[in-house]
Parts: structure tokens; C-alpha cells; sequence
């Protein structure tokens, strides 16, 4: 039951499971908004899929390339993008409503202990993208995740789907601050094609 937690990590596991059990029809979002700085296109899509392909990674590696990183980012990152089918086999998420960008500095604690959450990127989609940044750049702990799986346990195949996931968050980092996360990236993808070979 919510909030039987034993303390406000605890609690904010707790309270963003409630988040994404409040779900819609279609994954997206009434307007577009941004992460970052980077405009987030939010047109519904029923099917997550070609929601996660048209709306999230193809703009990222779009926007990377107009550049300049091109060379073995692009033309793998094609290969992904026509092999998304393959990663996504069998998962059909529920369109949770989501913070978009929950990195360790959009949450703090009130004086009292009550968990704050701030700066979304919000739209409706798979409730594993929100955990997959929490361990992007880490800085929520073990009780808050096993908060979380208590109250929504992940389903099998969320650990290929975190790299999945996260690969938006490197590509928009590649876009906003530069280089320095070209080969995270191309990692990522890497990593990714390597499941689907």
C-alpha cells in the first residue's frame, strides 16, 4: 500500500509508481514541450514502438547529424532505428504518464520529507523510461527502486530497454553539450545491435 515507506527515498519509489498507474489511450501528449532545451515532439501514437522510433530517436539522430556527427553514429543508428520492431518484440506498455526527465537534480525533499519531483518533460508513455534515467547518471538508491518494484514490478526485458531508453537521453546530450557523449552513443547502439543480430 502506498505510503507504508520507511522514509522519503522510499516514498518517492512509491509515489512515482502511483504517477504512472494514472495512464491514457495513446502515448504522447496534448502539445509538444522540450527536454532541455531540445523541442520533444508529443504527437499520439497508439503503438509505443513507432512512438519511441518517430518521436524520440530519429529527431535526436537528425539533429546530430545536421552536426555533423555522422560516420558510424548515423549509419548504425539507421540499422537500430529499422530493427527497433525487434528490441520492442512483445512489449506493449501502458501509456503512464511520465516526468520525461527524471535525472537526480529534478528531485529534492521538503523539510518535512516529502518528495519533490520538478522541471518534467512530461508526456504519456512507458513508465520505464522515467526508472531507466534514474540509473543514467544515478542518485536514487536501492530503497527507492525497491519501493518502486514493490508497489509496479518492471517486466521482463527492461534491462535492453533501459539502454534503448537512456540512447535518447545520450543523443539529446550529444545535441545540447557536444562531442564529449559521441561514443556513449554510438556505445549505446553498439550495445543495442548486438541483442538484435
Amino acid at each position: 500500500m502506498p505510503g507504508t515507506s520507511s522514509g522519503p527515498v522510499s516514498l518517492l519509489g512509491e509515489q512515482l509508481a502511483a504517477l504512472h498507474d494514472v495512464t491514457s489511450g495513446q502515448h504522447g501528449w496534448s502539445r509538444d514541450n522540450f527536454i532541455g532545451s531540445t523541442p520533444q515532439c508529443n504527437t499520439h501514437c497508439e503503438d509505443w514502438g513507432s512512438f519511441w522510433r518517430d518521436r524520440r530517436l530519429q529527431p535526436q539522430l537528425e539533429m546530430a547529424g545536421a552536426a555533423g556527427h555522422n560516420g558510424l553514429l548515423q549509419r548504425n543508428g539507421e540499422m537500430l532505428l529499422a530493427q527497433l520492431d525487434q528490441v520492442m518484440a512483445g512489449h506493449e506498455p501502458a501509456a503512464s504518464l511520465l516526468h520525461g526527465d527524471l535525472w537526480a537534480g529534478n528531485k529534492a525533499f521538503t523539510p518535512a520529507g516529502q518528495p519533490v519531483i520538478f522541471d518534467p518533460a512530461s508526456y504519456y508513455g512507458d513508465r520505464e523510461t522515467d526508472i531507466a534515467m534514474t540509473e543514467l547518471f544515478g542518485g536514487f538508491g536501492p530503497s527507492f527502486y525497491s519501493a518502486y518494484q514493490a508497489q509496479s514490478p518492471l517486466p521482463d526485458g527492461y534491462r535492453l530497454r533501459r539502454e534503448l531508453y537512456n540512447l535518447y537521453h545520450m543523443l539529446n546530450h550529444l545535441n545540447l553539450f557536444g562531442s564529449g557523449y559521441l561514443s556513449r552513443c554510438e556505445d549505446l547502439i553498439g550495445k543495442l545491435l548486438a541483442q538484435v543480430r
